[in-house]
């Protein structure tokens, strides 16, 4: 098991075979990932690829623990929304730092506001920003 905690941004850099999939692939397998997060890369995959069954074999394959996004998840995800806020996180995003909040594990994303706020959790930016 890895102790950390992957965004959906993270497992779809993988899947995708995007810019900084490198820098997750060596923690993807037994890693942990909120429901929330698993259920949108579900989603993304199916808008870009149309198979769920090829997403969930994939996910499947790397023995990623799925944790429940329970009432104490909720509670907590709910708790940092003043900090969150100012940098423009989504719910996925707060339930995905919560979760390595409460795990004390380090947090693989590709999107960089998530490492801008002053929570107690490592967010590891698994690509630069390019400004365009």
């Amino acid at each position: 098991m890895n102790k950390v905690v992957l965004d959906a941004s993270a497992v779809l850099a993988v899947f995708f075979l995007e810019e900084g999939k490198q820098a997750v692939e060596p923690v993807l397998f037994g890693a942990s990932m909120s429901a929330v997060n698993y259920s949108e890369v579900l989603k993304k995959a199916v808008e870009k690829r149309g198979s769920l069954q090829q997403a969930r074999y994939f996910l499947d394959r790397q023995s990623i623990s799925i944790v429940p996004f329970d009432a104490s998840q909720a509670v907590l995800a709910a708790s940092i929304l003043p900090q969150t806020s100012p940098f423009g996180l989504s719910f996925a995003d707060r339930a995905c730092l919560s979760l390595g909040m409460k795990l004390q594990y380090k947090v693989y994303t590709a999107e960089q506001r998530m490492g801008e706020t002053q929570l107690d959790v490592k967010v590891k930016l698994i690509r630069k920003r390019t400004l365009v």
